[in-house]
Order: C-alpha cells, then structure tokens, then sequence
C-alpha cells in the first residue's frame, strides 16, 4: 500500500525512486548495524534512518522492507530444521534478487504487506500537501490491524517522517507505544531534532553519512547519471549527497559554482559586465529554480571562505578551479574569516527578503553582488 503514483515529494527529479534503487552505495556500516540487530535476535520495531539529505537514507529503508519481507519465513523453517539440521546461516547482506516475489511487487507498488507513508494530494485542493497528517498516520493503524498473510511480518517506510505535523506525529507516537507484532516501522528523517523527543527515543538510530567522490561517481552511474570529469568537485559542492549532486548536474549548478569563482576573483575589483550578465540570466523567465540554486551556491561560496578564514588555509578540495586561489587572498585570516561569516547572514536576509517581496531577481542579484564587493574592499 503506497502514495498514489503522481505524489512523490520522496523521489529525486531525473534520478530513479529509492525503491527502485537496486544497491545503496557508501553505506556499508548501517547495513552492517541492521544486519546485525537481526541475526542476533534483537530487532527493534522502530527504526530512525538519518543523515544529511539525498545520501541513500530512503535506499536504505526500502532495502530493510524488502529484505524483512522476503526473509519473513526464515525464522519458522529454522525452528523447523534446528532439530535435524541446525539454523541456517546468518544472511550477510540485505540483497534480495530482483527476481524474487517481493521484489517484483515492490516495484509494482502491490506489496500488500509493505505501507508507504508521505505527503500526499490534498483530495479538497488536488495539490500535493505540504506536511503529512494525520488521517495518514491514522489509515495506518487500519492497514496494521488486517490480519498479515505469509509469515504475518509487515514493514512500514515513513519518508520523510520531519514532514509530520503534530497531530500525526502523536498518531504515530501511539503506534510506537504499543508496537504491533512483527511490524517494522522505517522513519527517514532529514532533521531529527526536528521529531518529538519521544518518537526519538522508541526508535533506533541508523546514522548515514556524507559519501565521498569514489562512492559519488558509482551511485550517480547507478542511476544512470553521467558525474562529469570532476567528481571530487561534485562531492564537495553537494557535501556528499547524491540528491544534490543531480540537482547541481540538472541545473548546470557546477558551472555556475566556477563562475561566481571566477567573478569574484578580480574583488574588491569588479567585472561590472560579467556580473550584469550573471543578473540577466537570474532574470530570465522560467528560472525560478536556478535563481535559488544561485542563492544556494552565493550562500555555499561565502560559508567556505569564512571557514577557509577561521582556519586558516583555503578548502582541501576545490570546488571549482580558482577557488583556493581566491579564499587564500580573501580569507587569509580570522578576521577576514569572520568578515565574511557576517557578509553570509546579510546577503542571507537581503537575499530571503527581496524574494519574498518579489523584487526584480536581476536588481537582486546585483544588490548582493555589489553587498559582496564592499565586503571585500
């Protein structure tokens, strides 16, 4: 039981939905920590998969459903076998063949044992919703007390589990209270400090972290997304996450990175006609979503010469060619680190401001360049 097919706030545009995924690349370590709560009896009933955004945590949480689902008999043939044969092996890996009947209904959306929860159309309105309610949640509670065929185990993914509004959050708190038997409940969480204390504390923590560029380069191929010449570089302007990096590769995002770099590089001298062609191309019709990347990475720019500053060397890794270059006469000293921490929160507002207020997205961004130029001087 799944979202309907035309609400997916939880899929990444242009890369496959994370249950469609057939491998989750760079997490080894919470595969290992699952693996081994089950194999040693001690599977919790929930189960809080975090980390940063687009680094495999919903990959991961539909890998445990399908593997929980395709493995429900293995404990009713051990204790059938255990007399005469002993216990089989312990599995060593959440793979399931992607021949197998779980496998295939799961990508037909028609596992009657697996519910899937997100923000779903607003049936009043026909828009998607921008939290997950309650009546959600509740659904669940009907979906849970059916009777359970084959094996009787369930799996719930809950994506993303931050997108709760209270009153579903404490639906799900009830549920969590008095767990029903041999159901897994998967909550993906983006921000948990963002959950209730007590959601928190019922569950058990999977931690992902940020994948490095070798790990980058394989997921992206996976999705079949070609990561350019520069993987290191698209690692570290997405901080490891794969959800990010296609958006930067969707919207040119590495080349408008280098192009800031290079804008920037002639401060507190500016090339005036560069910066009016940056503004034009903010201003063009349709390019809502590239004048937030832009923001995005004005924003990243300056957060990584105000650390490059308070460190006292330029970032390890460029993210653009040039960019070690700049922050090593930019930002050479704490001072100039901290110079340009407060540039970051003013150029922040001004920027959230004037969207806000619908300004001209040409005039904004030359307001911010111009804001960026003083700093500099």
């Amino acid at each position: 039981m799944t979202a309907p097919e035309d609400a997916a706030p939880d899929r990444v545009e242009g890369a496959p939905h994370p249950r469609e995924t057939p491998r989750l690349i760079g997490q080894d370590a919470a595969e290992r920590a699952f693996l081994a709560a089950f194999n040693t009896g001690r599977l919790h009933h929930g189960w809080l998969i975090s980390g940063p955004r687009g680094v495999g945590k919903a990959t991961l949480a539909w890998r445990i459903a399908r593997f929980l689902l395709a493995t429900h008999g293995a404990e009713a043939e051990a204790e059938a076998e255990a007399g005469l044969f002993g216990a089989p092996p312990a599995p060593e890996t959440l793979e399931v063949a992607p021949d197998h009947p779980v496998s295939r209904r799961l990508l037909a959306r028609s596992e009657p044992r697996l519910y899937h929860i997100t923000r779903r159309i607003n049936d009043r309105t026909g828009r998607l919703r921008d939290q997950i309610v309650a009546e959600d949640v509740r659904a669940l509670g009907a979906f849970l007390h059916l009777s359970a065929a084959e094996g009787g185990r369930r799996a719930v993914v809950i994506d993303c589990a931050d997108e709760m509004n209270a009153q579903a959050a404490n639906a799900l708190l009830k549920m969590l209270e008095e767990p029903p038997a041999r159901t897994v409940i998967l909550l993906v969480s983006h921000q948990p400090a963002r959950l209730l204390p007590t959601i928190r504390s019922r569950c058990r923590e999977l931690r992902l972290a940020p994948l490095d560029a070798p790990a980058m380069a394989a997921a992206l191929h996976q999705a079949g997304i070609d990561p350019g010449p520069d993987t290191a570089a698209l690692a570290e302007l997405s901080a490891g996450s794969v959800g990010e990096a296609v958006r930067l590769l969707n919207l040119g995002g590495m080349e408008s990175y280098a192009e800031l770099v290079a804008l920037f590089s002639s401060l507190p001298r500016l090339d005036r006609a560069r910066a009016l062609k940056l503004a034009e191309g903010a201003a063009a019709r349709g390019a809502e979503e590239r004048l937030s990347l832009l923001f995005g990475l004005i924003d990243l720019l300056l957060a990584r010469l105000a650390r490059a500053g308070a460190l006292g060397a330029p970032p390890p890794v460029e993210a653009a060619a040039g960019e070690a270059a700049l922050a090593a006469r930019l930002a050479a000293t704490p001072a100039q680190g901290r110079a340009w921490a407060l540039c970051q929160q003013e150029v922040g507002a001004r920027a959230r401001h004037g969207r806000a207020v619908n300004l001209d997205p040409a005039a904004l961004v030359l307001d911010t360049v111009f804001r960026i130029q003083k700093a500099a001087a």
